[in-house]
């Protein structure tokens, strides 16, 4: 991998190196440890208690407001081509809800297979660790997943998809910078794409398998290239460091002294063309706290302070002082540094400003602003404070996040170079990222604009924790089915019981409406025979009465119709008598033969039983004997 962005060390650059490098070994190794990664399978759940707790999700859990069948349907819709067609789309809704966006039936291992890998995939999707871009496509592996729930339960393809998913720890602070590294590993998803659709067509994971093999490879060469890319890395950027402290305090120091001084061109021309460089090497060589860098610094002063009049003027015996000796130690430190005398053309300049202010003469001043600007220094480069070694080792080795969503950016805190309390961000593959000032970091950190990055969690821990927590779900609904089992036999018992008791009392209930019904009725018979009774009785009576009355009515000379004797033949006989005293009547026939004689009590009574009538007796007395007669009649 190209190393994009590393400074091209500085012509004076040299052993001087060598003290940075021995610190940083300690961190190289630190560094290097981050990119060996384990992948166990959870340890909570060993192969055999994992599948039986996904079967046991797959076949028992109930959740509620999903499309669960009614009974389980003889023949479920086949979704394969189906979840294929999403898959290609790179869709990122939930299965679960498209299951209930569409017809079934399904079956109920289909419904808890989309819920479960819905479940799993929302939890990774929340709390991966991992940029949103890279976890969201990650996330769409739902689909296959959710078929092979459905079809093997926690087969082969879910170990190696736990394997490969959590080899994503690598690809922790992996941003969508749109860069090439960035790049490769969408242009490695994409060809997930193109592995899974074969898995759906060919019913079968070996290319999966292949295709997580070959990561696993490349993971393991790009980690022996990233080591090798960070230490070269941390070398070439602890001496950067170094060249560009003893750069920018060199032209602080300069800067500084030439700040708001009018001095003649020949000593500003010898101090920013000369006396600048050689303040660089003395840094870079020695450090700020060396001889050389005092001497240096002190004659770079004493250099201004004589050619501007206006500092010098007041005290000609210090001018004097001074004068004499400068040149001499402008010299002695050029050598001891370079090795070589000062270039004798500027040193000459020099000294000729010199020499006409020791004779009292004022050379030609200038404002120093031009130069200035030629320096472009930054004064806080000699107020430095590097920050206590205990502060940088709580982040160094840390990943730190700017910006949120789909934009944000990772980085990978690298080193802390003391020297200029610079930070080297990484992307964690050895690519340098850029560097930020430790007081920047610390404000960044105060405001909220740079944060931690949140410990990463593995897919396997997800799996894990979804499982555990679907467990306890799926127990407490199991005891929840037992009470209710429990509950349901007891109400059952119970019912059958108040049942039984119902019935009886109904029973009971029925054999006393029964009798009473019986006891009624029988009262109701009695009275109506009595009340029949009575009714006869009565009407017998007045029948009788008024049978009696038409009887009393009869003369002599008055005709009856009486049937008598086996025949049943009517005879017509007329009243030839009518003895009272005796209450006796005599009737003969039409010749006056064959007397008959009856009583009247007799006669009434031959009139109530229907075997005699009157004759010649008005209507209204035969209207009234047949409507007692058939009374009567009816009454028997």
């Amino acid at each position: 991998m190209q190393r994009a962005g590393a400074p091209e060390p500085a012509p004076f650059a040299g052993p001087g190196q060598l003290h940075v490098l021995q610190c940083e070994q300690i961190r190289i190794r630190t560094i290097q440890c981050l990119f060996v990664t384990t992948v166990p399978m959870p340890e909570h759940f060993q192969p055999d208690t994992l599948s039986q707790a996904i079967e046991g999700v797959l076949r028992e859990i109930r959740v509620p407001d999903l499309p669960y069948p009614v009974g389980e349907p003889p023949t479920p819709v086949d979704w394969g081509d189906w979840l294929q067609a999403q898959w290609h789309d790179q869709s990122d809704q939930r299965v679960s809800d498209l299951l209930s966006s569409m017809d079934g039936p399904w079956s109920v291992r289909q419904v808890n297979s989309a819920y479960l890998a819905d479940r799993i995939m929302d939890v990774f999707l929340r709390s991966s660790g991992l940029h949103p871009v890279l976890v969201a496509r990650l996330a769409r592996l739902r689909y296959p997943l959710a078929w092979q729930f459905a079809a093997t339960g926690a087969g082969p393809f879910l170990d190696h998809l736990v394997t490969w998913l959590d080899s994503f720890e690598d690809w922790r602070g992996w941003s969508d910078s749109g860069g090439r590294s960035s790049r490769a590993l969408l242009d490695r998803l994409d060809r997930l794409v193109e592995v899974v659709e074969d898995v759906f067509a060919t019913q079968s994971i070996t290319s999966f398998v292949e295709y997580c093999d070959q990561w696993h490879a490349e993971a393991r060469r790009r980690q022996a290239h990233s080591s090798r890319l960070h230490q070269r890395l941390l070398e070439t950027e602890a001496g950067a460091a170094r060249q560009r402290k003893a750069d920018q305090a060199s032209r602080a120091v300069a800067g500084r002294a030439l700040e708001g001084r009018r001095v003649p061109p020949a000593i500003m021309d010898f101090l920013v063309d000369h006396w600048v460089p050689l303040l660089r090497q003395i840094a870079w060589k020695e450090g700020p706290d060396g001889d050389n860098w005092r001497h240096g610094k002190r004659l770079l002063e004493w250099m201004v302070w004589v050619g501007d009049p206006d500092l010098s003027s007041q005290n000609l015996e210090r001018v004097y002082q001074v004068g004499e000796q400068l040149a001499d130690r402008v010299s002695e430190v050029w050598q001891r540094i370079w090795q070589e005398p000062p270039p004798r053309g500027a040193l000459a300049a020099l000294e000729q400003v010199l020499v006409e202010r020791l004779r009292g003469g004022e050379p030609e001043v200038s404002s120093t602003r031009q130069h200035l600007v030629r320096l472009d220094y930054d004064r806080h480069w000699l107020d430095i404070a590097a920050p206590l070694e205990e502060d940088i080792g709580r982040v160094r080795g840390q990943w730190f996040v700017k910006g949120s969503g789909d934009d944000e950016q990772r980085r990978y805190f690298l080193a802390c170079f003391p020297e200029t309390t610079e930070i080297l961000w990484s992307n964690g593959f050895g690519v340098r990222l850029g560097m930020t000032f430790w007081r920047d970091f610390r404000q960044a950190l105060e405001e909220g604009t740079i944060r931690p990055l949140p410990e990463q969690t593995r897919f396997g821990q997800v799996l894990e924790d979804t499982l555990t927590a679907l467990g306890r779900v799926l127990e407490s609904q199991r005891r929840q089915r037992q009470q209710a089992a429990r509950r349901a036999r007891e109400k059952a018992e119970q019912v059958r019981l108040q049942k039984e008791a119902r019935e009886r009392e109904l029973q009971e209930a029925e054999a006393r409406r029964q009798a009473e019904a019986e006891r009624e009725q029988q009262q109701a018979r009695e009275r109506a025979r009595q009340e029949e009774a009575a009714r006869l009785e009565a009407a017998r009576a007045a029948a009788r009465d008024q049978a009696m009355t038409e009887v009393d009515r009869l003369g002599p000379g008055s005709w009856i119709a009486l049937r008598t004797g086996g025949d049943n033949q009517e005879r017509r006989l007329k009243l030839a008598v009518r003895i009272n005293a005796r209450r006796k009547l005599v009737f003969v026939d039409r010749l006056g033969l064959n007397r008959t004689e009856l009583t009247i009590d007799q006669l009434v009574d031959h009139l109530l039983d229907d075997t005699a009538r009157i004759l010649g007796a008005s209507a209204e007395f035969d209207e009234t004997l047949s409507r007692v007669v058939g009374r009567i009649r009816l009454g028997r």
